[in-house]
Order: structure tokens, then C-alpha cells, then sequence
């Protein structure tokens, strides 16, 4: 009976004290967004989901503290966050403001801090003005339609992206974008509840007994969202083109070189980090380089050009936008073109690497180059000529048949002419009045 009975407590604390164990022992990932947002931050929760994901997380809780950002960038990363199988949670621990207010929307839940707000999500272009009629509708689509995914009433997200809709119950009229606090927030379903801090997070969701994980961008995605960020990449290439000028111009390699070389190189690097650019644009980068060093040595302009075509086609390669790709590499064509100017107007061409291949020397007289005989003993002498000069002709000086042109007029054969002047092959006579014989 003892032993039956020490079965049954045995059997009992396997099924449900473990059930009960693994309840209270869940994993939670903690993901930070913050920052602008950029396709940095894409590739970084691109990876940091897959992670928590294989590392059998039971609930991911984002963090959120953002101005917005891209618009692009915020659609991928609601992709992913709605791929998710697991609960979701965005924590507003400030702000989540346009996209940053876009990317919340498409979590499962939502809670602020007393002092965070969320909306202001109207579409700005990179001038400051506000997108085009097309680019505002498909934003409030893509809000409307985030909402609705999780169960919210569409219209409040619909007003964070259109100031023309009015919401007197919020006090939200015409003319501004809705941004909600915490209590407005709570009123109208798009929050949870307003917690301090994440310990009363976890409490509220349940899992203040789970394992906190921690998920945070490495270096070199810190570094990635730094050089991919649309301010810094037009300064990187205009750098790299300067660079390369200013080399041109100078002796040597220089400090102007590596600086030019390393804006190249740090630009590629946080795209291929950030998962936009592939080795294939590496690879076309590298050919490009190496057909305008060949243009130096071969002649006819080609190689340059297919040169030049290359690496920009590697650029393009590895841009997320071509707008502001062509943009920025209009902005360093520009500088780069009047750095050039400026620089030939006071060096020249007899610099740098110029004067490697570019021919100095002349066949100058004093140097004792001649391009023939300048026979100005034949001044002087007197013959016949042998054919007519019209003006052109033959005549023989002396037994010497000379080619020689008359000064202008029509002189018949046999006739007898005088040279008046010789200039190199150039024999110049004139014919001889017979009156003077």
C-alpha cells in the first residue's frame, strides 16, 4: 500500500508539478526599437526575432522609443513582426511616432508609459514637405489596414496619418495629425494599459516569473544604421569623390586618398551589413575601378566610361531608394566637379598623377627639333622655270630642280624667276620682268 501510494505522488508530481514549472519558467525577449527607422534597424529585428524565435521564446516585447523614420523600411518590419508566431507586445517607453506609431500597431498588444504618445504619422518627403496625394493614401491604407489586423478601430489610426479627419470626441480637429497619450490611448482600445516601468509589464502580461532575454544590436549593426542612415550617405560619397580628386592633383598617395578610399570602403561595408548590398556589388565596384586604371594606359575613352558606368551601377546596386541614391551621388558629381575646377584653374595639369600621363615636351627649335631644312641660301638665286606656276610648279636654280609657287600670279614655262623667300619646303618666286634681263 506504501509503495502504491509513493507511485501515485511520483506519478502526480511529474504531471503536473512540471506542467505547473514550465508555466511559471517562460522566456521572454526583450527587443529594443529605437532611433530612427531605417533599414539598419530592419536587418538588426530581422535577426533578433529569428534568435528569440529558435531560442523558444514564448512572448517578445519591443521596446519602442522612435521619431519614425522610413516608410519603406517600416512596411518590411511589419512584415516581419506579423510573421511572428508567438505573442507580441510593444512597450512605448517615450515616444512611437509616425512609422515608430505604424510599427506598433502591428503587434498583438500595447502599453505606455505615463509620460510616452504615439501617432503624428503623417508622410513627410526628405525636403521636409509633405508626400504627394498617391504616397499619403497608400500610408493611410497601410495604417487603416495594421489596425484592423489586430482588432482596433481603424479610423484613429487613419486620423495619425490624415489631418484632414476630425475627432471632436478627442479633441482632434482638422488640420493636425492625432497623436495620443497614454489615457486617450487606453479610451480607444489602441492601449492596454500605462505601466511604469517593465517590471510592471511583466506583472500585467503574466510572465513575472519567466526569463528575461535581453536582445541588443551588435557593433557592427550599430555601425551599419549609422552609415546607412540617409544623411550620412551622400557626405560618405562626396568624401569618396573628393578624395579622389584632390589624389589626382597631388604627388604620390596621400591622406586625401585613403580618406576618399575608406568613405568607399565604410559605405559598402554597412550596406552589406545591413543587407543591401550583395557581393555582386563589390564585385562590379571593383571592375569599374580597375577599367579606369586601364584608361590610363589604353587610349579611346572607353574603358573609362564603362569604368565609371560600373561603379555607379554598384552604388545603385546597393541603395534601398534610387531617388535618394541618384540624389546623393548627384550631390558628390557636383562638389567633385567644382573641387576640379578649382584645383586645375590653380595647379594645372603638370601634378599629381597627371604629370605621369600627360606628354610635357615640345620639338621647339631652341631644342633643335626641326620638321625640315630651312634653305634661306636660295634667296637670292636666279632660274627658268621648267613647268608653268599656277601658282605651283617646277624651275631649276643653279642645275637644281626646285618645287616652287609663285607670289600669286600665272607664270608660263621658260620664264625666268627670282626666289624672293623660302619658309621651311615653301620656295616663293617671282617672275623676272624682261626689261630687267
Amino acid at each position: 500500500m506504501i509503495f502504491l501510494s509513493a507511485i501515485l505522488i511520483t506519478v502526480f508530481y511529474v504531471e503536473f508539478g512540471v506542467s505547473a514549472n514550465d508555466a511559471n519558467h517562460k522566456t521572454v525577449h526583450i527587443i529594443p526599437i529605437e532611433k530612427e527607422v531605417e533599414r539598419g534597424l530592419q536587418a538588426f529585428l530581422d535577426r533578433a526575432t529569428k534568435e528569440a524565435i529558435e531560442e523558444g521564446t514564448d512572448h517578445i516585447i519591443f521596446e519602442i522609443n522612435t521619431p519614425g523614420g522610413r516608410v519603406d523600411s517600416a512596411g518590411e518590419i511589419a512584415t516581419i513582426l506579423q510573421d511572428l508566431d508567438v505573442p507580441t507586445t510593444s512597450f512605448i517607453v517615450n515616444r512611437a511616432l509616425s512609422a515608430g506609431s505604424y510599427i506598433a500597431l502591428n503587434t498583438d498588444t500595447i502599453y505606455m508609459r505615463p509620460q510616452a504618445t504615439m501617432g503624428a504619422s503623417g508622410v513627410i518627403t526628405s525636403d521636409g514637405n509633405a508626400a504627394d496625394e498617391k504616397a499619403q493614401s497608400a500610408w493611410i491604407a497601410a495604417m487603416k489596414s495594421a489596425a484592423e489586423s489586430k482588432g482596433r478601430d481603424p479610423k484613429y489610426a487613419m486620423a495619425m496619418a490624415d489631418e484632414s479627419m476630425d475627432l471632436p470626441e478627442l479633441d482632434a480637429g482638422e488640420g493636425k495629425f492625432l497623436t495620443l497619450g497614454p489615457s486617450e490611448a487606453l479610451e480607444v482600445g489602441y492601449s492596454e494599459g500605462t505601466v511604469d516601468n517593465r517590471k510592471d509589464l511583466l506583472q500585467r502580461l503574466g510572465l513575472e516569473n519567466a526569463t528575461v532575454m535581453e536582445k541588443e544590436p551588435t557593433l557592427a549593426e550599430e555601425v551599419a544604421r549609422f552609415l546607412t542612415n540617409p544623411v550620412v550617405i551622400p557626405i560618405l560619397l562626396s568624401i569618396a569623390s573628393l578624395g579622389l580628386v584632390v589624389e589626382l592633383y597631388s604627388p604620390g598617395f596621400g591622406v586625401a586618398g585613403i580618406m576618399g578610399l575608406i568613405s568607399l570602403v565604410l559605405f559598402f561595408y554597412g550596406h552589406i551589413v545591413a543587407g543591401l548590398a550583395g557581393m555582386e556589388a563589390v564585385v562590379l565596384l571593383i571592375l569599374g575601378i580597375g577599367l579606369i586604371i586601364a584608361e590610363f594606359f589604353v587610349p579611346g575613352g572607353i574603358l573609362g566610361l564603362l569604368g565609371a558606368g560600373a561603379i555607379i551601377g554598384s552604388l545603385f546596386m546597393s541603395g534601398y531608394d534610387i531617388g535618394h541614391m541618384s540624389m546623393s551621388i548627384g550631390i558628390a558629381f557636383l562638389l567633385s566637379f567644382i573641387v576640379s575646377i578649382i584645383l586645375f584653374r590653380r595647379m594645372g595639369m603638370d601634378k599629381g598623377i597627371f604629370r605621369h600621363i600627360i606628354l610635357k615636351d615640345q620639338t621647339t627649335t631652341e631644342l633643335g627639333y626641326v620638321s625640315s631644312v630651312n634653305r634661306l641660301e636660295l634667296i637670292g638665286l636666279e632660274g627658268i622655270t621648267v613647268t608653268p606656276l599656277r601658282p605651283a610648279g617646277t624651275a631649276v636654280f643653279d642645275q637644281e630642280r626646285l618645287d616652287v609657287i609663285s607670289e600669286g600670279r600665272f607664270i608660263d614655262e621658260n620664264e625666268k624667276v627670282k626666289i624672293v623667300k623660302v619658309e621651311g619646303v615653301r620656295i616663293v618666286v617671282r617672275q623676272i620682268p624682261s626689261e630687267d634681263v
